[in-house]
């Protein structure tokens, strides 16, 4: 439902207090006026700048004055006749006392006059005197086929507007902007590269989160050929986000939860995931949202979500979520709910988007996370990333060993224990100190050998409950059957 079909219902069952979040006002007041002239009705505006304008009759009071404007909506009214006041970035001047009074009486005075009062602004900032006298209208972005006439209008020359696989990804990259933002990105594209660009349209989208300051954008230029192993996690992402489901919002993926040992390559997963399948991956710092008013936090994560579905389709990467979501299992004694909150805004978006985001998750320790976090339907698979096989071992080591300039040939130290991050450690430190990789392994220590006792009760907490992210199927995790048993001997009683 567009804006004009919501806003043609509310008139006619006689809201009179209507307040539509938007941030196109121009747009916004180009349909009401449609509308109005479509139904015969009569419409009037205001602003702090031109003041109150109607068409049929002018009023004598000041112009820039909010109260004025309020007061004069009575005055428009006319008998057999539906009457329109839109007051605009009226959201700055709503909190005097004076005005919600004067907002109060005649919201309630239209009904008998059918004068409706419609209030135009980015945010919805309503007073408790009010919450009860308005209903709340969003003005949606512009959808696909919007955005197609708009680079279709911008782009008229021949071969300025690629066909096919292409003209998808540009319109992908245009989806979460506004009409003048579209505008603005397709003639920068045109003048910078003589046709549209999407690597130039997700530029100018990134703006969107350089100006909340709530997600990074992360540029790397590393795809799944700088990551060694985990085959059977690749593949499963790489399939889940290859499939057309553009017809079919409720088929798009949910995203993957990574449980797995420190060094594993987690978060460089999620990084060249991105790259591998063409997103931009906006990385979300939980920690950053944390705010110190009341409400703050929770206000931050919703506005960082729905910039995140601004930006479909992408990768949205949390990383380490047990560490910030750690006060919710506390039962709100450590923060006063807010990781609650956080965790349950979070879960929400988590089970009812619709939009083209694909969340991947990290944790290190699972335990400290509630168990509705990993149910179906809120993430497609929980991988756990183990220590590297034997295979994966060799090529992380042949991958780094080029990446450091070293001799593929010298000899490597043991690596029993190592994970991805430990051998790049080695090859790094072999390559600073020009020293052999069996002498730079001993400034490593592997964090299987430094938490072993927390890494062997993970690793046995996930055997049968998890996926693997090595190979296809359950991750099972065979203990080593030559561990001896500790065994207690005793003296011979002297008795």
């Amino acid at each position: 439902m567009n804006l004009q079909e919501k806003l043609s219902e509310y008139v006619r069952a006689c809201f009179t207090g209507i307040w539509i979040e938007s941030h196109e006002h121009q747009d916004a007041l180009t349909e009401i006026a449609q509308l109005c002239r479509e139904e015969g009705w009569e419409m009037a505006s205001w602003d702090i700048e031109s003041g109150l304008q109607s068409p049929n009759q002018a009023t004598t009071e000041a112009a820039s004055d909010p109260l004025a404007a309020v007061r004069a909506a009575g005055s428009l009214s006319s008998p057999d006749q539906t009457n329109l006041i839109v007051l605009q970035n009226f959201h700055r001047f709503v909190n005097s006392a004076e005005v919600i009074q004067a907002m109060n009486r005649q919201i309630l005075a239209g009904k008998q006059t059918r004068t409706i009062m419609v209030v135009l602004a980015p945010i919805v900032q309503l007073p408790l005197e009010l919450e009860k006298l308005f209903v709340v209208v969003e003005h949606e972005m512009p959808q696909h086929q919007q955005l197609e006439e708009i680079a279709e209008g911008i782009a008229t020359e021949e071969g300025e507007f690629p066909e096919g696989l292409e003209r998808e990804r540009i319109l992908d990259a245009m989806s979460g902007l506004t009409r003048y933002e579209a505008e603005s990105a397709c003639s920068l594209s045109l003048v910078r590269e003589g046709r549209l660009s999407a690597a130039t349209l997700w530029e100018q989208k990134s703006q969107i989160l350089k100006k909340s300051g709530l997600l990074q954008l992360h540029r790397g230029q590393d795809d799944f050929t700088a990551l060694g192993g985990l085959s059977a996690l690749k593949e499963f992402c790489r399939r889940s986000l290859s499939q057309p489901t553009r017809d079919n919002p409720l088929k798009r993926p949910k995203g993957v939860l990574l449980l797995g040992v420190p060094g594993t390559g987690k978060s460089a997963f999620a990084q060249a995931l991105g790259r591998e399948t063409g997103r931009p991956t906006l990385i979300l710092d939980v920690g950053a949202l944390m705010g110190s008013l009341l409400g703050q936090t929770e206000s931050n994560v919703r506005q960082a979500l729905k910039i995140a579905d601004a930006m479909q389709p992408c990768i949205l990467f949390v990383d380490e979520l047990e560490k910030a979501l750690s006060g919710v299992a506390g039962s709100g004694q450590a923060d006063s709910g807010v990781s609650a909150r956080l965790f349950g805004t979070l879960l929400s978006w988590m089970n009812d988007h619709t939009s083209d985001v694909y969340l991947i998750a990290t944790c290190n320790d699972i335990s400290r996370l509630p168990p509705e976090l990993s149910r179906a339907e809120r993430v497609d698979a929980v991988m756990f990333l183990d220590l590297p096989s034997r295979e994966e071992k060799d090529a992380i080591w042949e991958l780094y060993l080029r990446h450091f300039e070293i001799p593929l040939e010298q000899a490597r130290p043991a690596d029993e224990n190592f994970t991805g991050a430990e051998i790049r450690a080695c090859c790094r430190l072999a390559a600073l100190l020009d020293l052999p990789l069996v002498e730079a392994a001993q400034n490593v220590i592997p964090v299987a050998t430094t938490a072993s006792e927390s890494i062997e009760k993970l690793r046995s907490w996930a055997s049968g409950r998890c996926l693997s992210a090595s190979q296809p199927g359950v991750y099972r995790y065979a203990k080593a059957s030559n561990r001896k048993r500790r065994s207690v001997t005793r003296d011979p009683s002297v008795n």
